[in-house]
């Protein structure tokens, strides 16, 4: 068989090119990869990035959140696969030792400067929407923050729930958190088109109650008082919850004027 050169990038003056470090595929619609960290970047865990290529006239870029930490080596993202899509159909095919546009201004409202102090933090996530929450759960200030954790992800398939054994063994294989995740961190996974242990929407285990039970500590609702939320994902998730939270009294945060809730507005319809 013939070797496959690695993809190379034009020279860009405003973006860094990097090289990919590994991809993973979790299944036929979704997939995983991280490139080298330059030595310039900084970002807030939690924030986005503009990532691409060169589509033969100019770069291709689209923003992605990034998965790993502040403090990691390399930088992680999280992306559907769309065939025909201008970026993402060719992004999916993308393998160890090509090079990629990054951007070199992150940035985002999904970050814990949004929020005010509280006791609980709800990671409200569909998709591809976990990714600035794995950055956020592998940060140590984040356990800092707050007493507990409770990332909800709701996805259609029950092979779409990236990095679940990683979530479910509550980042056992992190030294940076991993004592803290253990007595801090709740995981629930939630499959909406396949049979699973958890099933139905996110607003549905709200709803009927589901999400607050044990280990859960505190009152069983969401409470302005206690309760810090961060939407990511689905334009209509993130509309219907953050309709219900407004009339439980929550406030949405920003850099500028952290409050209740956060929601990253650069990714919603």
């Amino acid at each position: 068989m013939p070797v496959r050169l690695p993809l190379v990038q034009p020279d860009q003056p405003a973006f860094d090119t990097v090289a990919v470090r590994w991809v993973h595929h979790w299944n036929s619609h979704l997939f995983s990869l991280a490139v080298e960290r330059p030595r310039s970047f900084r970002f807030r865990s939690g924030e986005f990035v503009l990532l691409g290529l060169h589509d033969g006239s100019r770069p291709l870029m689209r923003a992605y959140s990034i998965a790993s930490a502040a403090y990691a080596e390399e930088l992680e993202f999280l992306s559907i696969k769309v065939e025909h899509g201008p970026l993402t159909s060719r992004l999916q095919r993308i393998e160890p030792g090509d090079l990629l546009y990054l951007g070199r201004k992150p940035t985002g409202t999904l970050v814990a400067d949004a929020l005010t102090p509280g006791s609980r933090l709800f990671l409200f996530a569909t998709g591809t929407g976990l990714a600035p929450f794995l950055s956020l759960l592998r940060d140590p200030d984040t356990y800092d923050r707050f007493a507990q954790i409770i990332l909800v992800h709701s996805v259609r398939r029950v092979s779409d729930l990236a990095w679940r054994d990683q979530l479910t063994g509550q980042l056992a294989d992190d030294p940076l958190v991993r004592d803290q995740a253990l007595l801090q961190l709740l995981y629930v996974p939630t499959v909406t088109r396949e049979p699973f242990h958890t099933s139905g929407r996110i607003q549905a285990l709200i709803d009927d109650g589901r999400l607050f039970g044990p280990p859960l500590h505190g009152p069983a609702r969401l409470d302005p008082a206690i309760d810090r939320i961060m939407l990511c994902g689905s334009s209509a998730m993130i509309a219907d919850l953050s309709e219900r939270l407004a009339t439980l009294g929550f406030e949405e945060g920003s850099n500028a004027r952290p409050a209740h809730f956060a929601v990253e507005r650069a990714f919603v319809g």
